[in-house]
């Protein structure tokens, strides 16, 4: 009896000091709450109503397809402030229309997190392109510019063979492309016109993506950019509206198809965002000048605000989201 006592006593001592030091280990990472080692200065707090400039905007126009470049004021793309942690690294990704706005952010970040970036854009763009080009190679990856027009159904599987052919391969893919116009009446819409937004938000997804296919992996990635208007159509975007509301769908079902396969699905709901899209027929003249003013945020959105979230859901540590709508509204919207 005295034996099992002793033991005890020197079980109880033991788990008291393994206690003791588990609280030694534990207690300063507590205490220290998210400091890591190496880092300096805390993060500074920035009110995100005025980070950006406020309506009003200047009024300006542009002829399609629009430049970046020209806008007033400049949107802001992350080109200085995005600072990458090698989440993607190795990886591959194809973004349609990463010339400019949300498609250069994504391709700036995804750069930056590590990954090799093909862009595609229409030729009249070349000028944008050429600026993000130089800003992934600068992040020390390759950078593959394929110009031609998604419309074509034969150009987008040749954007998707070059792009596996230059990158060695493909994993993640960032259907982002968009053609808007605005229009106050339904009747004002002519046929080439509601051929060519159908032809870029819906077709275009459908061939790349079955194109995209052939050759995406286990654990790959695919990211539709889709918008507000899916949910709260405006009175003068009937037909891009239309085509938004196809992209949530093609977000979830192709997830239900190929999540067993071990790829996912999703999509990214932008609000009001300060791109070419806006200065080059798809606002009225009158509604630019307040554009995004409207808003909790009293101000349009920037690409650079949107290119964390391309990150997370390329990256495998998002790897339970499938078939899922991020927004990013600036209060507004609905997913």
């Amino acid at each position: 009896m005295k034996q099992e006592t002793s033991n005890m006593n020197r079980r109880n001592a033991l788990k008291g000091l393994g206690t003791t030091v588990a609280t030694l280990v534990v207690a300063p990472t507590i205490a220290g709450g998210t400091k890591v080692e190496g880092d300096s200065q805390p993060a500074v707090l920035e009110n995100p109503v005025n980070k950006y400039p406020q309506p009003p905007y200047p009024k300006q126009k542009q002829p399609h397809p629009g430049l970046a470049s020209k806008m007033d004021p400049l949107p802001d793309h992350g080109e200085k402030s995005y600072k990458g942690s090698g989440r993607l690294q190795g990886r591959k990704a194809l973004i349609t229309g990463g010339d400019s706005g949300i498609g250069r952010a994504a391709a700036i970040a995804y750069a930056r997190e590590g990954a090799d970036v093909a862009i595609n854009y229409l030729p009249a763009e070349e000028e944008d392109a050429q600026q993000v080009i130089k800003l992934i190679e600068q992040a020390g990856r390759k950078a593959v510019a394929i110009p031609g027009d998604i419309t074509d159904k034969e150009f987008c599987q040749k954007l998707v063979e070059k792009t596996v052919a230059q990158l060695g391969g493909l994993d993640i893919l960032v259907n982002n492309a968009g053609y808007q116009k605005s229009n106050l009446s339904i009747m004002d819409i002519s046929d080439e016109s509601f051929d060519a937004t159908m032809k870029t938000n819906i077709y275009a997804l459908f061939w790349i993506t079955k194109a995209a296919l052939l050759h995406l992996p286990e654990g790959a990635s695919i990211i539709a950019t889709t918008s507000v208007q899916a949910y709260d159509p405006s009175e003068n975007l009937f037909d891009y509206a239309q085509t938004k509301a196809a992209n949530v769908a093609y977000v979830k079902s192709l997830s239900k198809q190929l999540g067993p396969k071990g790829i996912r699905v999703n999509g990214v709901s932008p609000g009001p965002v300060w791109t070419p899209l806006q200065v080059c027929g798809g606002q009225e003249q009158d509604k630019l000048e307040n554009f995004g003013g409207d808003t909790p945020l009293q101000r349009a959105g920037q690409p650079a605000e949107l290119a964390s979230i391309f990150v997370q859901l390329a990256d495998n540590g998002g790897s339970y989201a499938t078939g899922q709508i991020y927004g990013a509204a600036g209060g507004g919207g609905h997913p």
